[in-house]
């Protein structure tokens, strides 16, 4: 009964003073305390034992000495049974413990009990851990959420060579988790990463020089699990292992399979799961393995299904016994060159396996190929077998199997234990393909989707990097762009769109090309924002009427528009990091950009604020990877990034090499994109301005005030084709608009001409019929710009026409 119930009572120390019976005598032997669970026991309230001598709840016909009889001595203090008397006059049989006292008022007794029943279920189940521990065949070890042994019994100590302590507490050595068993760390992080594990069979390979079919092979039985403490908080992992002598190969070959089912494919690497292949057929199987791929299958191209006549082979991995093979083996990433009659190519034709149990200078695949003889002969090779490998139909490669240092030959046996595992890792090296197919396209889709090269612009110089995430990961959703925009201004965009593979790639394309189609009509970026958090929602309502759902719907922004002529810097973002500022002789900012919803909620405002920044400073837009990389903590990410923006005057390519050294790991679990500007500002004497009265006769004085100014600027070459701009969008306003007019030329890259007045009607394009007075003013500009549009503001509406500078092509 005890046993049964140890672990769902999760049962305490019965002497526990939280829960037994506990009394204080003094000196005198009188009471001095009784507590509740003492009137539980016998019987007596509080107010009829307190101030009377302990003799009074003893055995009426028990001398004080007998009742104490069943008790021994234990250091200083007592314990074991005593027999007292119930209220009710029945005697009552306790296992009690007593502890001497010492105060200043005086000594005494503190007398703990509890019934004897409870002590004697307490007894045994001590006992029972005590032999599991320590008698019992099971080798048992505790190691902490660190990977760390902190006991281990002898059992365990023996198999695994860890050092043991004095055999009875079992303390061990403090071991750090690279010298804890690599079988007992993978459990073990299993069970910290999923809270249970499946117990494994693992094979103990037999002592060197014997045969493997004659030696004696020994499995082990692993399993662990978690210690949690009551509040069910984890406090580290319990391993555990039992060796089983394997009487039979039938039972060995299962310990072997089912460990490569544990052991192949733990990862998504293709490399790596073919070295894993290697690991578990070296030297259970084999004393040499080779393990070659087809050039389609490194390069994750699609495979043609059935056996294979023809095809380049590269050799993926190799494993020997040997650890000074000869140097004509056969380097990894290289044709190893197998002839048409030798067993792999003969064996990729027809798609079977080839056995050789016995193989010596008169196999007739070696005659005429004496290189290979010659290795094989170096070797001591007696025995050869060669399985395809092939998965969902398609021929993938082949592994070789060579023996020297096993007697034994190849059989029947060896043949289907090998197509078996080779089988198995068939499938993982498919999925790894596969993957890393699917991870190449959505990686190249998403490259093309980003801007090839960032274009040179007046306002500002940039840089950036687009990290992606590794494979395992897969590809996300980042993404940048650098906008130009009217007026010598420039957009600068960074954007994330949720989860990672080829859909979030598709999903950051079409936002990156709405975000530049609403830039083209010069948004403000709070407007801009709110436009693109629709198109997010009708994102999600396609993929909610799709089947499969296949579209990711969440996605977060900031957009910035700077203004080289102001300085200033207009922001708003979508549930996006704020931008980093670094000034030239401020610390670094983090301003207070309202944070707005990510994409995709939908019914919320978006807000801007506005910055100005002095010519030289240094912007940073950037995705949440870049601060979330190093370890989750938010605000060390934002120190680091300040700390790597420092000196802004450094060259650009210099300060994202530093923050991608200072704020991202070797292997960054989400993808990171950033873009740093460093700001420009076009001085006065580019710029002129003027402000036009809203009559007729004006047209003729600001073209002269345009001819004068390009005069002075040395582009009387623009002199006619901007005369007529200004005549035509000056003569528009005031015909159309409403005062007060303006008229503002920029020199830059290109020559910039703007007209503003108060009006929100947009012009547009048309074709002037033959009878018509009017209507090809807007047709003329376009004729001789190089670009025209119209951009509105809080007070109106401004028109503008670029051209480019003689000597200078278009931008």
């Amino acid at each position: 009964m005890a046993l049964r119930h140890t672990a769902n009572d999760r049962r305490g120390d019965p002497f526990d003073i939280t829960s037994a019976a506990v009394a204080l005598v003094d000196g005198h032997g009188t009471i001095r305390f009784w507590s509740a669970k003492a009137q539980t026991l016998l019987g007596y309230p509080a107010a009829e034992v307190l101030g009377r001598p302990a003799t009074a709840v003893l055995a009426a016909e028990d001398s004080p000495a007998s009742a104490l009889a069943g008790a021994r001595r234990v250091r200083d203090g007592w314990e074991g049974l005593i027999t007292l008397r119930h209220r009710t006059g029945r005697r009552v049989r306790l296992a009690a413990r007593g502890c001497p006292l010492h105060a200043e008022q005086g000594s005494g007794w503190l007398v703990v009990a509890c019934d004897v029943v409870s002590s004697r279920e307490w007894e045994l189940d001590q006992a029972v851990m005590r032999g599991l521990l320590e008698e019992s065949p099971i080798g048992i070890g505790v190691l902490d959420t660190e990977l760390r042994f902190q006991w281990v019994n002898r059992v365990l100590a023996a198999m695994e060579g860890l050092p043991h302590g004095n055999g009875v507490d079992g303390t061990a050595a403090s071991l750090r988790p690279g010298e804890v068993p690599p079988a007992v760390d993978w459990q073990a992080r299993q069970v910290l990463m999923w809270g249970q594990v499946s117990p494994a069979l693992e094979h103990v390979t037999p002592p060197p020089g014997l045969s493997r079919r004659n030696a004696q092979g020994h499995l082990r039985l692993r399993s662990s699990f978690p210690l949690r403490d009551l509040g069910g908080k984890t406090l580290g992992v319990c391993h555990t292992a039992v060796e089983v002598t394997a009487q039979d190969r039938a039972r060995e070959r299962l310990a072997l399979v089912n460990e490569a089912a544990q052991r192949i494919g733990t990862t998504l690497d293709l490399d790596r799961t073919v070295q894993e292949l290697a690991e578990v057929l070296v030297p259970r199987l084999a004393d040499f393995v080779a393990i070659d791929l087809f050039h389609g299958v490194l390069g994750a191209k699609d495979l043609a299904p059935g056996p294979v006549a023809h095809g380049t082979l590269r050799r993926a991995a190799h494993l020997s016994v040997r650890k000074d093979l000869p140097e004509a083996l056969v380097p990894v990433g290289e044709a190893p060159g197998y002839s048409a009659k030798s067993p792999q190519r003969r064996c990729l034709t027809t798609g079977r396996p080839i056995r050789d149990p016995v193989l010596d200078t008169t196999t007739w695949w070696l005659t005429g190929d004496e290189r290979r003889l010659d290795k094989l002969v170096q070797l001591g090779v007696h025995t050869h077998l060669v399985v395809p490998l092939r998965a969902r139909g398609a021929t993938m490669g082949v592994v070789t199997l060579l023996r020297w240092e096993n007697p034994d030959a190849f059989d029947e046996d060896d043949l289907l234990l090998v197509e078996e595992l080779v089988a198995l890792a068939a499938v993982c090296v498919d999925n790894a393909r596969r993957f890393v197919r699917e991870h190449n396209a959505a990686l190249a889709l998403q490259t093309s989707l980003l801007p090839p090269d960032l274009p040179d612009h007046c306002a500002v110089e940039v840089a950036y990097r687009y990290l992606p995430t590794d494979a395992e990961a897969g590809v996300g959703g980042d993404w940048f762009d650098v906008i130009p925009l009217s007026g010598a201004r420039v957009a600068l965009v960074v954007g994330d769109v949720v989860g990672h593979g080829i859909h979030a790639a598709a999903s950051m394309g079409r936002l990156r090309a709405a975000v530049q189609t609403l830039a083209d009509l010069d948004l403000p970026p709070d407007e801009l924002l709110a436009h693109v958090d629709d198109l997010v929602l009708r994102q999600a309502d396609e993929a909610e009427a799709a089947s499969d759902n296949p579209m990711v719907i969440g996605a977060t922004c900031v957009y910035a528009v700077y203004d080289p002529i102001s300085r200033k810097l207009n922001v708003a973002r979508a549930g996006h990091p704020t931008p980093a500022i670094a000034h030239l002789s401020e610390p670094v900012e983090l301003p207070d950009i309202p944070a707005g919803p990510p994409l995709g909620l939908g019914g919320l405002p978006f807000e801007s604020a506005e910055i100005e920044l002095e010519e030289g400073s240094v912007v940073a837009l950037y995705t949440d990877g870049l601060i979330e990389a190093s370890d989750r903590d938010v605000d060390v990410g934002f120190e680091r990034l300040c700390f790597a923006l420092a000196h802004p005057d450094r060259p650009l390519e210099e300060i994202c090499d530093t923050m991608v050294r200072i704020l991202l790991p070797d292997h960054p679990r989400d993808d990171v994109a950033f873009l740093i500007a460093r700001t420009r500002a076009l001085t006065p004497d580019r710029v002129a301005s003027w402000e036009v009265p809203a009559d007729p006769r004006a047209v003729h004085e600001a073209r002269e005030k345009t001819a004068c100014q390009l005069a002075e600027w040395g582009l009387q070459d623009l002199g006619f084709s901007t005369e007529l701009i200004v005549s035509e969008l000056v003569t528009n306003a005031i015909t159309h608009a409403a005062g007060p007019l303006g008229l503002r030329l920029v020199h830059e890259r290109s020559l910039i001409c703007e007209v503003s007045d108060t009006s929100n009607t947009s012009p547009h394009l048309r074709r002037a019929q033959s009878t018509d007075e009017g209507g090809r003013g807007l047709f003329l500009v376009a004729q001789v710009s190089q670009r025209w549009g119209t951009r509105y503001t809080a007070r109106g509406k401004t028109i503008w026409a670029e051209q480019p500078l003689p000597g200078c092509g278009p931008r």
